[in-house]
């Protein structure tokens, strides 16, 4: 018989727009694992992008992860407005009743305008808002609603800021900055009530976002000579939610192959 150390959980998780994003693999790799699922996406951000959005939209990516034999639930919103971490926190609660996992993996990310010559006021407002803003005032709402029972999560996601220079990155990088300082302090708040806190850095993960000459220099950093996948950063994660990881809490952990 399968193991699911997640049975009876649920898991909120943010940013699942992109099958081939962290998103989407975080998700699916919970819901093999037993969680029942309250997903987020905003799909305008994908389609202003060059990535852009997955064909089809968020209906084939729904019943992939429900193909799981798990309950999957799905919202629309936007992190720029203030009052949306907590009708996505709401949503779900009146879903499912509660929340047990809380993975804010969504993100603002600007390839044009990082460098310091560039920034712009609105850049820089936009990052903050909805990685900083919108992933506290998540932890928030999802602690508000907790209601005691065994296996609170919090995972929140940095970059590699804090391991080297990213001079064209400034705004995410401050963004991404604060979650990891952010990380100790919730935990030491929330620990008490069961509810552990940890920040994920996945280092270079290969969603689509970088080609041609930065594709390979950022692969040829990595001592395994290869990027790291969405499914790399989804089995720490997922492994962070179980009870064996329940010993684990203020800790930002670098899950980047060596590089």
């Amino acid at each position: 018989m399968k193991e699911l150390p997640l049975e009876g959980r649920v898991a909120l998780v943010t940013g699942v727009s992109r099958r081939i994003g962290i998103g989407f693999a975080v998700a699916d790799r919970m819901a093999s694992m037993g969680a029942d699922l309250f997903v987020h996406s905003f799909i305008p951000f994908d389609e202003g992008n060059p990535w852009g959005a997955d064909r089809g939209g968020i209906g084939p990516l729904l019943e992939e992860l429900r193909a799981h034999g798990r309950r999957v639930e799905h919202i629309d919103a936007d992190f720029a407005d203030p009052v949306a971490p907590r009708r996505v926190i709401e949503a779900a609660v009146q879903a499912y009743g509660h929340v047990d996992i809380l993975v804010a993996n969504h993100a603002y990310y600007k390839d044009e305008n990082g460098s310091l010559e560039d920034l712009t006021a609105q850049d820089i407002d936009m990052t903050m808002q909805v990685n900083v803003r919108g992933s506290l005032l998540l932890v928030k709402e999802f602690a508000t609603r907790h209601d005691g029972r065994p296996g609170g999560r919090v995972v929140l996601f940095t970059s590699g800021q804090h391991l080297g220079p990213m001079p064209g990155e400034l705004a995410y990088v401050a963004s991404k900055g604060a979650l990891h300082q952010l990380t100790a302090s919730l935990s030491a708040h929330l620990i008490t009530r069961g509810i552990t806190v940890n920040t994920v850095n996945p280092g270079g993960t290969d969603t689509g976002w970088a080609t041609g000459d930065l594709y390979e220099a950022i692969r040829a950093r990595h001592p395994q000579g290869r990027w790291g996948q969405p499914e790399d950063a989804a089995r720490l994660v997922a492994w962070l939610a179980t009870d064996d990881a329940s010993w684990i809490t203020g800790q930002v952990i670098n899950s980047t192959g060596g590089g």
